[in-house]
């Protein structure tokens, strides 16, 4: 089944919110260059855990992580104390729920990330800017508006917009937690589209509701209960041949 090189490994993978344990020993192989899925009912974990990655929730106070993400080829562990989450976050990039365009003019959306990684060149930026809408399959849209406001955007394009931003600085793995859910169904097409072509040059781990939607875009699912992993497996076979009561029950409608 796991035929494609692990590009993260997660291995004993615990998580407090204060007192509160949010995640209990997770272990899973995250392929490279493959998309997997994170399914599960609402308050099951899974935006908990994507958030692991990129070291969201050192934000937040009194929490703490046990067990450790490695990411290779590299080899360094993504949750450890010692690596910087900043350097973390520059590597794996984030999109979100809601579109969340800066109050800057398209160009410099995209721009932040390499100005904040020290790029000085206005060609280079240029070159990326442009490169990274057009891996957004946003460019056609905009080219003839970039210093024009982010936000005057429809949603499905800010959203596009956001990945863009997120592609600028070529992460290693993009995060997408529920990235469809405030849009509308042709909006959601396009970004589905998207994150189906993006696998060619970047890993993808995906927080969504929808089960059509992690049945189209998905290569691997994982299904979450109560911050546990119940299942992780080909997305084809665990559509089709859950090897758990309890994912065939979710995947089925009989709860969560």
């Amino acid at each position: 089944m796991l035929t494609s090189a692990v590009k993260a490994r997660v291995s004993g993978l615990g998580f407090w919110y204060g007192n509160v344990r949010a995640l209990h020993g997770l272990d899973m192989e995250i392929r490279d260059r493959k998309v997997t899925a994170l399914i599960g009912p609402s308050g099951c974990g899974k935006s908990t855990f994507l958030r692991c990655f990129n070291r969201m929730h050192d934000l937040t106070p009194h929490t703490r992580y046990e067990g450790s993400i490695r990411l290779y080829p590299d080899d360094i562990d993504l949750v450890a104390k010692a690596v910087d989450p900043i350097e973390v976050r520059m590597r794996i990039g984030m999109v979100f729920q809601k579109p969340n365009p800066f109050p800057k003019s398209i160009f410099e959306n995209v721009a932040y990330g390499l100005r904040v990684r020290g790029a000085r060149s206005r060609a280079l930026i240029e070159e990326q800017v442009e490169k990274a809408l057009r891996d957004a399959a946003l460019w056609d849209e905009v080219k003839d508006r970039l210093h024009g406001p982010g936000l005057s955007l429809s949603g499905g394009q800010q959203q596009r917009l956001c990945i863009a931003r997120a592609l600028a600085t070529d992460p290693e793995m993009l995060l997408f937690d529920e990235p469809t859910s405030a849009l509308d169904p042709i909006a959601t097409a396009r970004i589905e589209e998207l994150i189906t072509a993006l696998r060619e040059r970047v890993t993808v781990l995906i927080v969504t509701h929808n089960m059509q939607q992690a049945a189209r875009v998905s290569d691997f699912t994982a299904f979450m209960y109560l911050g546990e992993l119940v299942e992780f497996d080909a997305t084809s076979k665990l559509f089709t041949n859950p090897g758990r009561k309890a994912t065939e029950d979710y995947i089925t409608g009989r709860y969560g």
